[in-house]
C-alpha cells in the first residue's frame, strides 16, 4: 500500500497535504465530542485554545514517534539532511504539512490571528520549506529531523492545557514541567542545532543553501524567546511583576506568553 500512495503524494504535493489537512479538521470535530474541565467550557478563548491543543496533541505523539522511527531504522536521515529519504519519511512530512495548514486555517478563521501572530510565523516557515521539500523531493529528511521537535510538543501542549484546566499546583504538572524542559533542549533545540550545523558546515553547495540557513536562524532565535519565556514562567517565577504572575486570572491569553 506504501509504494502505492508514495507515488500519487509526489505526483500531487499541493493536493496531498489539503487532504491531510482536512483530515485533521476531521480529527478537530471528533475531539469535540470529548469532555473538558468546566473552567475550560464557560470560557469561550479557553474553549477553543483546548480544542486547538487536542488537535495538536495528536499530531506531536503522531509525527514525534513516527519522526524518531524513521532514524532509528534509517540512520542515514542524519547523515544526508540534502537528499536522502524513504517512502515513509516523504508520507510523514506531507502529513505534518497538513497538520500546518489546518492549524494556521483554524487560527485565522476563528479569529486569533492577532493574538496569534508568534505562531503563524512560525507556521508559515514550517509550511513553505516543508512544501519545498515535498516539491522538490529535497531535505526531506532535514525535515524528518525537525519533527523532533514534536516530542517536546506533547510535553508543551499538556503543560500549557493544565494551565487552561488550572491545575498548576497538582504533582502532574510538577513532574510535566521538568519533563518539558528536558525534551525542549534534548528535541527542540537539539534538532534546531543540529539542523544549523549541517547547513552552515554545507551551505555553499546545497540547493538554496543560504536561504535554508537564513530560516533555521529566524527559527532559532524564536526557539530562544520562547525557551527563556519557558524558564521565566516556569522555574523562575519571581521575575515576572505582579500582574504578569496573576494573569490567568485577569486575562484568558496570557498563558500563550507563559
Amino acid at each position: 500500500m506504501m509504494e502505492a500512495l508514495v507515488p500519487v503524494l509526489k505526483s500531487h504535493p499541493g493536493p496531498s497535504v489539503l487532504v491531510f489537512s482536512l483530515l485533521f479538521r476531521v480529527a478537530h470535530q471528533l475531539l469535540q465530542r470529548l469532555p473538558v474541565p468546566k473552567v475550560v467550557k464557560h470560557d469561550d478563548f479557553r474553549s477553543w485554545k483546548w480544542r486547538n491543543l487536542s488537535v495538536s496533541l495528536v499530531h506531536s505523539v503522531l509525527t514525534g514517534a513516527w519522526a524518531l522511527t524513521c532514524v532509528v531504522v534509517w540512520p542515514e536521515t542524519l547523515r544526508n539532511i540534502h537528499s536522502y529519504h524513504t517512502p515513509l519519511s516523504y508520507l510523514l512530512v506531507c502529513v505534518s504539512t497538513g497538520y500546518f495548514v489546518h492549524d494556521a486555517g483554524d487560527i485565522i478563521l476563528t479569529g486569533h490571528a492577532r493574538g496569534s501572530w508568534e505562531f503563524l510565523i512560525h507556521h508559515v516557515l514550517v509550511i513553505w520549506n516543508f512544501l519545498y521539500a515535498l516539491y522538490t523531493q529535497l531535505y526531506v529528511a532535514g525535515a524528518v529531523i525537525a519533527l523532533f521537535v514534536e516530542v517536546n510538543s506533547v510535553t508543551l501542549h499538556l503543560r500549557l492545557m493544565m494551565k487552561l484546566a488550572g491545575v498548576q499546583s497538582s504533582s502532574m504538572f510538577k513532574i510535566n514541567k521538568f519533563a518539558n524542559l528536558f525534551t525542549y533542549i534534548a528535541f527542540r533545540l537539539g534538532a534546531h542545532f543540529y539542523i544549523t550545523s549541517y547547513i552552515f558546515h554545507n551551505y555553499s553547495w546545497m540547493d538554496h543553501g543560504g536561504y535554508l540557513l537564513f530560516s533555521m536562524m529566524v527559527m532559532n532565535i524564536m526557539i530562544l524567546i520562547y525557551f527563556y519565556r519557558l524558564l521565566r514562567a516556569d522555574f523562575f517565577p519571581w521575575r515576572q511583576s505582579y500582574a504578569g504572575q496573576n494573569g490567568m486570572h485577569n486575562n484568558s491569553k496570557k498563558f500563550l506568553t507563559d
